[in-house]
């Protein structure tokens, strides 16, 4: 392994493993229509994205608190290429964890079906 390769490695924030995420925890991460958004862009484009690729209307400090979120759920993977974190949707681990239930969220659009009657 090159120096770059293990500092690569060294970089990659820790990931929860996906037996031990509940799903309180992917609905409080999903609430926010930001989180959703990052979810939404991922899987629409079907490749991982650098950070500072999406399409956000927060800063950059509160982008990084979402990605952040969105990891501690399992619902993403953040790698470094080079110097870009790039995300990536947890899709396939995350569909046997919760059969069905990405695909359902993401089927829906925001403000839809809010439940408030009208």
């Amino acid at each position: 392994m090159t120096a770059a390769e293990r500092a690569g490695r060294d970089r990659t924030p820790p990931h929860p493993d996906i037996t031990t995420i509940t799903l309180q925890r992917v609905l409080e991460a999903l609430v926010d229509p930001v989180r959703r958004s990052i979810v939404r862009q991922l899987h629409a484009n079907h490749r991982d994205f650098a950070c500072g690729s999406f399409d956000l209307p927060v800063s950059k400090s509160t982008a990084t608190h979402h990605f952040h979120v969105l990891r501690e759920a399992g619902l993403i993977r953040q790698y470094y290429a080079g110097t870009s974190r790039m995300n990536t949707l947890r899709l396939e681990e995350f569909d046997r964890a919760f059969p069905g239930f990405l695909p359902a969220l993401l089927a829906q659009r925001d403000g839809e079906d809010d439940g408030d009657g009208d």
